[in-house]
C-alpha cells in the first residue's frame, strides 16, 4: 500500500495591536481580578485553634506547600507590604520603588495585548530589556536594594513561619492528596 502526502494545515493567529492607555486600562483590570482572588484575611489569621506546632519537618514542608496553594495572592501582599514598609523612613525610595513596581506590573505581568508605541508594535523582549534597564538604573542611584531585601526577606519569612504553623485541614481538599488516600476515585475525579 503506497502512502500518500497529506498536508498538514497550520492555523495562523494574529493579534490586534491596541493604543498604550488600552493596554495599562486592561493591565490594572487584570491587577484588580489578581488581587481579588485573595483569600478573606480573617481567614488568614484566624484564632489558635487553626495553629499548632507541625509533628516533624516534612509535616511542616506539606503546610507550606498547602498554605501557599491557598493564601498565595494573601502571601503576595503581605510580601509587598513588607518591601514597602522596609522603605518608609526614606519616602522617596518608596515612590520609586511604587513606580518601579507598577511598571513591571503593567507592562508586562498584566498586559494581554502586544503594545504600541507611535504606530509600531514593541516587543516582549523589548519591553523586558527597557524595565530591567530602567529598573538597574533606580536601583544603583538610589541604594534602595538593601532595604528592599530586607523587607522582602522578612516578608518570605512571616509568609513561610504562618504556613508552618497554620494548620491546613478544614480549608480544602487538595485532588491529588484524596485520590492517593483513597478519599476519592480517579474515576469520581473525572466525572467533575
Amino acid at each position: 500500500m503506497p502512502s500518500t502526502p497529506t498536508s498538514v494545515t497550520t492555523a495562523t493567529y494574529t493579534t490586534i495591536p491596541i493604543a498604550g492607555g488600552d493596554v495599562i486600562n486592561r493591565s490594572v483590570q487584570n491587577l484588580y481580578t489578581f488581587l481579588s482572588r485573595s483569600r478573606p484575611w480573617p481567614e488568614l489569621i484566624a484564632g489558635a485553634s487553626a495553629v499548632d506546632i507541625p509533628t516533624s519537618f516534612s509535616d511542616a514542608a506539606i503546610r507550606v506547600r498547602r498554605n501557599f496553594k491557598y493564601f498565595s495572592v494573601n502571601y503576595v501582599i503581605l510580601i509587598s507590604g513588607c518591601a514597602a514598609c522596609s522603605l518608609i523612613g526614606t519616602p522617596i525610595l518608596l515612590i520609586f520603588a511604587c513606580l518601579i513596581f507598577a511598571s513591571w506590573l503593567i507592562f508586562l505581568f498584566f498586559r494581554e495585548d502586544p503594545m504600541v508605541v507611535l504606530g509600531h508594535q514593541v516587543s516582549d523582549l523589548a519591553v523586558i530589556s527597557g524595565l530591567a534597564t530602567v529598573s538597574a538604573i533606580v536601583v544603583w542611584y538610589t541604594g534602595i536594594l538593601n532595604s528592599l531585601m530586607i523587607g522582602i526577606m522578612m516578608g518570605v519569612l512571616l509568609s513561610v513561619i504562618h504556613g508552618g504553623l497554620r494548620n491546613p485541614e478544614g480549608l480544602f481538599v487538595d485532588e491529588d492528596d484524596a485520590v492517593s488516600t483513597g478519599l476519592i476515585s480517579n474515576a469520581e475525579r473525572g466525572s467533575s
